[in-house]
């Protein structure tokens, strides 16, 4: 394995003078959804609530789900999502988008909502100064599940992506079709061809394609761009990302037509500058009011996605877009310059040699903090992280929990609010964590660093084989 069985958990990192101090939640694997403090304290547990993801509301209200769809026939598909107040009171629920009669199963109602919603109020799910949530009698945006057939893309059963918008009545009000727009997307004739022997299939239900794997979703709100006078920027459009095509998209909510997008090839201009945006999740545009305001912001995955022309490390043409390391880009949605990233440099590895330890192939996130600071969930290693824009490392939290299925301790998607935004519980006292020196920290019972037997030559480049110190000499620099 290429990680350590021993290393700390919890807050292992925490400059209170340098952060965006408030409380932070995430689904704690089976557990449920959490709230730590800023070091790492456990404020909250909402036992058995989803988190796909698990958002926080003013007053100490919390978004998830109660649970999936029973995985033969559905791939994640959550039955509903609901708000929970503090004391886990359910105060609303939506689960009328499709009436499910699974062989076997009790007939029930579900929402076949994933991956994201948002709640009228705020367009991104996460603090954004003057944009809180509505608590109550807000509207609600959802990204959801159907099950199609589309000749354009294949004569296979799909596992298409909706987007649609309920009242708090539970009223549906609006809906988007991601098939019904794909010729707009412009694949290539190498990436049809794939896509119509293998979109993406998946054993649910006797085999689904999931061929474009939305999993980001979220209304652009107030922008510089739109106010500018460029339609495509409109408040109310909606961005979203396909992390199987590896495209970010942006849809007219009059119309439902792709107005903008990059990908999902990036070997011409203008999304050449970007470089190759590969499998990637949570791109939104920074909302006003944060530093970056109107740039888009996304966690680049890299890891394996895409549909094109086969090469050898993807013999069909599926996934065939690799890249093992990760990126965080900030982006001008309308130049395509980035404007800010972090990336294996930023974190202070070398590249590329090292740059697979800034890396998580699938989940994970970024959030714009008031400060200009930006929380990056390293989903696959449920790793969160606080960096400033200079790229100081100033927090840092490892989820101790672990699944018994998959045994990770991933963590999705990663939210930090205000402490006023949970009144229920006094702020907590903030207290340094400074980094633990790895070179000379040692378990209990191992033995510390200290003497040791030691001898050099002087004069040569001694390196250690399996078998002797050996001893290279100046004629063999020169060979």
């Amino acid at each position: 394995m290429t990680y350590p069985t021993v290393y700390p958990t919890g807050a292992t990192v925490y400059h209170p003078g340098k952060c965006f101090n408030g409380y932070t939640v995430f689904q704690a694997k089976e557990l449920g959804a959490l709230v730590v403090d800023m070091n790492g304290g456990e404020v909250k547990l909402w036992r058995g609530l989803h988190g796909f993801p698990n958002k926080l509301l003013p007053g100490g209200f919390v978004l998830g789900h109660t649970g999936e769809r029973n995985t033969r026939y559905g791939m994640q598909d959550y039955r509903d999502l609901i708000q929970v107040d503090w004391d886990g009171n359910v105060v609303w629920r939506f689960n009328e988008y499709e009436f499910i009669e699974d062989p076997g199963e009790e007939p029930q109602w579900m929402a076949r909502v994933h991956h994201d919603f948002q709640r009228e109020g705020n367009p991104v799910g996460y603090y954004v100064p003057g944009m809180d949530p509505l608590v109550e009698g807000g509207n609600t945006l959802l990204l959801g599940h159907k099950n199609l057939v589309c000749p354009a893309i294949s004569d296979k059963n799909l596992l298409d992506d909706t987007v649609y918008e309920v009242t708090w009545d539970g009223d549906i009000v609006w809906e988007w079709v991601c098939s019904e727009w794909f010729e707009a997307f412009g694949f290539r004739e190498e990436a049809r061809n794939i896509l119509s022997r293998d979109p993406n299939m998946r054993p649910a239900a006797g085999g689904l394609g999931d061929w474009m794997h939305l999993n980001a979703m979220s209304a652009l709100g107030p922008n510089r761009w739109y106010d500018a006078g460029d339609e495509r920027f409109h408040p109310e459009n909606i961005l979203m990302d396909g992390r199987e095509t590896n495209i970010i998209f942006i849809v007219s909510r009059e119309t439902g037509e792709p107005v903008w997008k990059v990908g999902p090839d990036y070997d011409h201009t203008p999304e050449k500058g970007l470089g190759w945006i590969i499998g990637q999740h949570h791109a939104h545009m920074i909302p006003r009011g944060l530093p970056g305001e109107g740039n888009i912001l996304v966690y680049d995955n890299g890891g394996w996605a895409g549909y094109g022309a086969p090469n050898p490390g993807s013999p069909t043409g599926a996934k065939n877009a690799l890249r093992d390391y990760s990126r965080v880009l900030e982006f001008d949605p309308v130049s395509l310059e980035v404007v800010w990233q972090q990336t294996p440099q930023e974190a202070g590895l070398v590249h590329p040699t090292d740059s697979n330890r800034f890396y998580s192939p699938f989940i994970s996130s970024a959030q714009r903090l008031p400060n200009g600071n930006t929380l990056i969930t390293e989903g696959s290693g449920g790793r969160i992280i606080e960096v400033t824009a200079n790229h100081e490392l100033v927090w840092e939290y490892i989820s101790p929990y672990w699944g018994t299925h998959f045994r990770m301790n991933m963590v999705y998607r990663a939210y930090r609010v205000p402490y006023d935004w949970i009144p229920q519980v006094d702020p907590p006292e903030e207290r340094p964590i400074e980094p633990l020196d790895v070179t000379t920290f040692r378990v209990p019972g191992a033995a510390p660093p200290g003497p040791r037997s030691e001898s050099s030559v002087e004069g040569t480049m001694p390196y250690q084989s399996s078998s002797a110190l050996c001893v290279v000499s100046d004629a063999d620099e020169e060979a």
